[in-house]
């Protein structure tokens, strides 16, 4: 079976592919699997642009069929911050709780009407030769006062889901996998995927 290396060194973003994409015909394969090391820069204005830069230099460091991802936090109150800088939003080091609490420290003075976000994720798929094809996902929401939930990562404990009276981080994986903005994306990029074969 050919593979598809999923372009990431987060844990938590890998085990999601990993869940999203069990179904397409390919073996999935992480950096570490192959024993890659390659650190990309993510210079890109976008989230389309840093998706493909990553898949491109992991498909021909990997000579891999290479998936790859960058997705970030838009906040209306923020003027649509963090954006492509979500992971980096509280410094180059900063863990999921420190930037979470650096978030919600911008966001004191906003009332809840106001703490309107979404998630979004963009997917590159980019063969050996160079061809990338893009798919996104987007999911809407408002930013808690507080963090809740152990099941997720990122800000995924204070993106509230009205419909669900929870945060992503307090969903079963089965739903939070079905609405979240990367569980979309994946949708999408599972056709693109089955279409290469």
């Amino acid at each position: 079976m050919a593979k598809l290396l999923l372009a990431t060194n987060n844990a938590g973003k890998l085990e999601e592919l990993r869940i999203l994409l069990r179904d397409v015909p390919y073996e999935l394969v992480s950096p570490a699997d192959i024993s890659l090391k390659l650190g990309v820069k993510e210079y890109g204005r976008t989230y389309e642009a840093n998706a493909s830069l990553k898949a491109r230099e992991f498909a021909v460091a990997s000579h891999l069929l290479t998936l790859a991802d960058d997705s970030g936090l838009e906040v209306a109150a923020l003027g649509g911050a963090p954006g492509v800088l979500s992971s980096r939003y509280a410094g180059p080091r900063a863990s999921d709780s420190q930037r979470v609490a650096f978030l919600l420290s911008k966001l004191k003075d906003v009332p809840w009407e106001k703490r309107t976000a979404r998630f979004r994720c963009v997917m590159a798929i980019a063969t050996t030769d160079g061809e990338v094809k893009v798919c996104s996902g987007s999911c809407q929401g408002i930013i808690a006062f507080e963090p809740k939930g152990m099941n997720g990562f990122g800000y995924d404990p204070v993106f509230y889901l009205p419909r669900y009276d929870k945060t992503m981080a307090e969903l079963p994986s089965d739903i939070k996998n079905r609405i979240s903005h990367r569980g979309r994306a994946a949708m999408r990029a599972r056709t693109i995927l089955t279409n290469f074969r």
